[in-house]
């Protein structure tokens, strides 16, 4: 016969019990999970294979409610009032490449090298309008969606979608190619993980994959200064300057293979990056040649890619000249 006892009533008989016994009385929490359904999913009957649980966090996470009219109403706040004078006194940024996107329309991807968790805030911030408001971010499904908490910061903040880093998801890309065919813009970073020493990593194919089958362009931007303020393996803010710089829009061509403009895009980076270092003009003549100096530095050992590094980052920009003296 069916036990027809409310679920009340079971927890009451159950506590009884036990001060009739001697023992000790559990918590109400534990006398609640004692009880079955439909205060707790029902079990699985002996010799049945239970259902598999579906995983909501990681490449599995919905950021669709990211893009509800309310959501962005607060991305909007958030980012204006919040994220844009935090980057500026932290990472205090020097903006180059504008005039560049002069005759560029609708949506692009922002490819951008990787250097610190720093990098996707201080992109969406610089990036112009009409992008700045509506753009999404690529982020590792592993590190930034594998609790609630940090998916829904993420989603929120950054209005990013889970992508996996060690593997090709059907998943992320046509998330990600759907977005891009509705009009947002994306921000990826092609190394797919931060610098482990400052220098750079090869860059993958996801930027040019999802250029070729929508149809846009991709942005090469330049990030330097950030792996000096908030270094991979550490969560302490150093403030310092940073530069962002903006490249010439690069187009698919009709017939260009993925991997031919993934090798374009890592180019075009390092080309920025040699701009950063040095001077423009033997800059570009380095990359119209195709002689600039590799993002992944020196083949050489540990001590000596680091101390060619530090060459890098003793570049400061020249000291402002205050307002009243200023030309």
């Amino acid at each position: 016969m069916a036990d027809r006892r409310t679920p009340a009533t079971r927890v009451e008989r159950a506590l009884r019990s036990a001060r009739d016994a001697g023992r000790r009385l559990p918590s109400p929490a534990r006398a609640v999970r004692a009880v079955e359904f439909p205060l707790r999913a029902p079990s699985v009957p002996a010799g049945v294979e239970p259902p598999e649980r579906k995983a909501r966090l990681g490449a599995a996470y919905d950021t669709a409610w990211a893009r509800s009219p309310a959501a962005r109403l607060g991305r909007l706040a958030l980012l204006e009032g919040v994220m844009r004078p935090v980057i500026r006194a932290v990472a205090d940024p020097e903006r180059r490449g504008y005039d560049r996107l002069v005759g560029l329309d609708g949506p692009a991807i922002f490819a951008a090298n990787h250097l610190s968790h720093l990098d996707a805030g201080l992109l969406l911030t610089s990036l112009p309008e009409p992008w700045r408001h509506r753009a999404f971010a690529g982020a590792a499904a592993d590190y930034f969606f594998d609790t609630r908490v940090k998916a829904t910061m993420a989603a929120l903040a950054l209005n990013a979608i889970p992508i996996e880093r060690t593997k090709v998801t059907r998943r992320s890309a046509l998330l990600a190619a759907d977005l891009i065919d509705d009009g947002w813009s994306m921000v990826i970073f092609p190394e797919g993980g931060r610098s482990p020493d400052g220098w750079g990593q090869p860059f993958r194919a996801g930027a040019a994959f999802l250029a070729v089958r929508c149809g846009v362009p991709v942005v090469p931007v330049h990030l330097e200064g950030t792996g000096r303020i908030l270094p991979k393996g550490t969560s302490r803010l150093v403030p310092g300057t940073t530069r962002v710089t903006f490249g010439t829009p690069l187009r698919p061509s009709p017939d260009e293979d993925m991997r031919d403009l993934a090798a374009r895009i890592e180019a075009a980076v390092t080309g920025l990056a040699d701009e950063v270092a040095g001077d423009w003009y033997a800059a570009r003549r380095r990359a119209h040649a195709g002689e600039s100096p590799p993002l992944s530095g020196p083949d050489a050992s540990a001590w000596r890619r680091a101390w060619a590094l530090g060459d890098r980052r003793s570049h400061r920009r020249p000291a402002r000249t205050p307002w009243p003296l200023r030309d």
